[in-house]
Parts: C-alpha cells; structure tokens; sequence
C-alpha cells in the first residue's frame, strides 16, 4: 500500500487509536486540570502586556516571557492569597462563633421581625416565616453549612501543601510557554483541528472574546464591587468585611440579582435594629455606586457583548461552579458561549446549503 491512499479500514484503525491516545492523554493530564486551565486563561489575558515588554525588549521572548509572569505574581497571584488566607481566617470565627453560641441569631431576628410593618409580619407568619425557633434553626444550620464548606476547603488546602505547591508550579511553567510560544501553539491546534479553517478561526476568536468578558468583564467587575461592599461595611461598622465582600464579588456572577443578595438584609437589619445612617449609608453605595459599577466598567473593560442570554449565564455558572469549584466561574459561561457558536455556525452553513 505504499504511496497509495489508505483504505477506509486503515483510516478508520488510525482515528481510533487517536481517540485512544487522546482520551489516555487527558486522563493523564486531568489531575492537573486547573492549573493548566489557569494557565491558559493567564496567557491569553496577559499577551498584551507580553507583547508590550516584547517591544521594549525586542528579540528576548524569554525575558519578556518571564517579566510578564513576575507582574502576575505581584499583582494578581499574591494579593489573591493573601485575600484568601484573611477570609478563611474570618469564615472560621465566624463558624466557631456560630456553633459555641456566641452570634445570638434569635435575637437579630427578633430585632429585624418586630421592625416590620405589621402587614409584612402577618405575610410571614402565613408562609411559615414567622415562627423563630424554625427560622434560627435553617438560618443556623445554612450559615453554619457554608462556612463549614469554607474551612473543609481550607484544611484541604492546608493537608495538600505538596499537591497546591506542585500545580501552582505546573500553571507557572505552562503559562510560562504559552505567553512565549502561545501564537505558534494555537496555529498549530487550528490547522489540527477536522475542521474547515473558517469555522476553526470563529472558534478561536470566540473562544477569546468569551475568556476576555468572562475574565474582565466579570471577575474585574466582581472584584471592584466586593471591594466597595467590604469599604462600605467597615464604614458603617460591620465585622467580617473580607468575607462578605467575597461573598458579594462571587454574588455579582449572577444576573439581576448580583451584589444585592449581601447588601440588602445588610441594610435591613441595620435599620431594623436603628442604626439608621448606617443603614441609608449601605442603601446609597449599594444603589448608586456598587450597583452602577457594572454599567460603567463592564462596557469600558469588555467592549461589546458576549451574546449569552443572563438566564444561560446564570445557569451555567452555578453549574461550573458545582461541578469545578470557583473555575467553574470561567468554565461554565465559556462552554454556553462556544456552544451558542458552534449551533449558529451550523445554522449558517444549513441556510448556505439549502439557498
């Protein structure tokens, strides 16, 4: 058979022992999932600060490879842990002080309850809000849930120090090659790819469109106005503003509601306890400056629609999030986009073959 195209059984035994390959490579590599994914993700949106320093440093892509990652370490990698290990700190008292009874939930809510309109009361009692002791006992045992997940996922951390410390290292030295060598890395995939070159390209392009608004457009966006609900907590006096404030920045994920799932009964309860500048403190900054972040920064950083409907976005970010933890925040509405591509370039294809 030499010099001759391959039948269709030797065509068909070599695309199968691709797929076998292939599928032996990802579970090889599926340990070290999320560093890798981190490293892509840090590499597409860091390759116009490569670029820059290339410029500046024209011919040394390893040079310019390398300060690109020391700037991420700096500005991104060490502030996130440090962030992180202060949060798991407040989480974990504000769990003790749970479970040892020091945070008196019956009395917050008796505070809150008897503030209320009396039409307002009569609607909780009948939907069975009314009753404290049932109240204390799911407000406690949710609390007390979520920030036992916390601390679970903190002493997991901490039992693992070799597995965090190895792909830490992994996304480092991938990122390190994808930022020098990503463009010739992608060229490479697309001319793989049993795809006609067109729709390979539209992938691409999408695919890095999706990691810029997700990325920028979300994760900066979340950032910014959990950092303005943390400052305005600590203005009005409220404890554990770290973790609220990261509450509120992963709340921000989700359309229409966002931000307001934290500051609202924030608000409420300061009012309804009389603290009532400090309530109109958080109503104001919650409406007028961390709520309006989002119209000013999302378009300035992201520059045009993503295209993915909320409900979509919301779904599938809860989803990404309960499948992959907090990579799930890019994972989840970065397959709804590739998959709203992919069926509307097969739509446009059908409509060129039937015209």
């Amino acid at each position: 058979m030499d010099g001759k195209t391959p039948n269709r059984l030797e065509q068909g035994g070599f695309l199968l022992f691709l797929a076998l390959v292939s599928f032996a490579l990802l579970v090889v590599v599926l340990p070290f999932f999320q560093p890798l994914l981190w490293a892509v993700l840090a590499a597409v949106l860091f390759q116009p600060l490569y670029l820059w320093f290339l410029v500046k440093r024209r011919g040394h892509e390893t040079q310019s490879a390398l300060l690109t990652l020391i700037v991420i370490l700096l500005a991104v990698v060490l502030p996130a842990m440090w962030i992180g290990s202060a949060v798991v700190d407040e989480a974990a008292q504000v769990f003790l002080a749970f479970r040892d009874g020091e945070i008196d939930v019956a009395m917050y809510f008796s505070q809150v309850f008897s503030a209320l309109p009396a039409n307002i009361q009569a609607s909780l009692d009948s939907a069975g809000f009314g009753n404290l002791d049932e109240v204390q006992e799911r407000a406690t045992a949710f609390v007390q849930a979520s920030l036992g997940m916390i601390a679970q996922q903190a002493l997991a951390i901490g039992g693992s120090v070799f597995g965090f410390v190895l792909g830490f290292a992994i996304a480092l030295y991938v990122g390190f090659f994808l930022l020098r060598d990503g463009r010739a890395v992608a060229e490479h995939v697309l001319a793989a790819l049993p795809f006609e070159r067109s729709i390979a390209d539209r992938l691409a392009e999408r695919f890095l469109v999706l990691v810029r608004a997700t990325i920028k457009g979300s994760v900066v966006v979340g950032l910014v106005q959990g950092a303005l609900g943390a400052i305005t907590f600590w203005i009005v006096g409220i404890p554990s503003v770290l973790l609220l404030g990261v509450i509120m920045a992963i709340a921000s994920l989700l359309p229409a509601v966002g931000p307001a799932i934290v500051w609202v009964p924030a608000a409420i309860y300061l009012l309804a306890t009389g603290a009532i500048w400090e309530g109109i403190v958080v109503i104001i900054s919650g409406v007028a400056v961390i709520g309006m972040i989002d119209n000013v920064l999302r378009p300035i950083l992201v520059g045009r629609d993503t295209g993915i409907p909320d409900w979509l976005i919301l779904i599938t970010t809860l989803g990404g999030i309960a499948l992959f933890g907090l990579s799930g925040i890019v994972i989840g509405p970065l397959v709804a986009g590739l998959f709203l591509a992919s069926w509307s370039i097969l739509g446009e294809q059908r409509q060129t073959v039937t015209a």
